[in-house]
């Protein structure tokens, strides 16, 4: 039986083609959790909302709106939605923001408040500014369905 050299060049160009398909995937999926990476994974993340919620409550423009809020949930809550938002593994398990905020009248002072602590909140924790503004940047759209008043 006679090989020739396209027949053995074959598998050597599917193996190719196929570490280059895995390799391109792994550099979407850094590319795809960047932020993640960046706010420190779920450790990361989980001490971010550690640190933001005690800022929350202290905030005198905002605390008055979360005097009845279980903190517990609503940390778990920030960490899944932080986590999902950022590229990493989670999924956030809660309601949809308009129906959470529906009847809470948040404005955009407290809206923009709340940013300000999360900033506060991750600069606390070292974050590199540009991670911060990527995370900032894709809480933004939320503003619309959550500002009632």
């Amino acid at each position: 039986m006679k090989t020739t050299f396209a027949a053995l060049l074959a598998p050597c160009v599917l193996v190719s083609s196929l570490f280059a398909g895995l390799s391109a995937a792994a550099q979407a999926q850094t590319m795809n959790d960047a932020v993640y990476q960046g706010l420190g994974a779920k450790s990361g993340i989980s001490k971010i909302v550690a640190d933001f919620l005690p800022i929350i409550l202290a905030d005198q423009r905002i605390n008055a709106a979360f005097k009845d809020t279980d903190m517990e949930r609503l940390g778990a809550m920030l960490a899944e939605q932080f986590c999902e938002l950022s590229g990493g593994p989670c999924k956030y398990s809660g309601k949809e923001m308009k129906e959470a905020h529906q009847d809470m009248k948040v404005t955009n002072a407290q809206f923009f408040a709340l940013a300000e602590d999360l900033q506060i909140a991750m600069e606390k924790n070292n974050i590199p500014s540009s991670v911060q503004n990527k995370l900032v940047a894709k809480l933004a759209p939320m503003q619309r369905p959550i500002v009632t008043k």
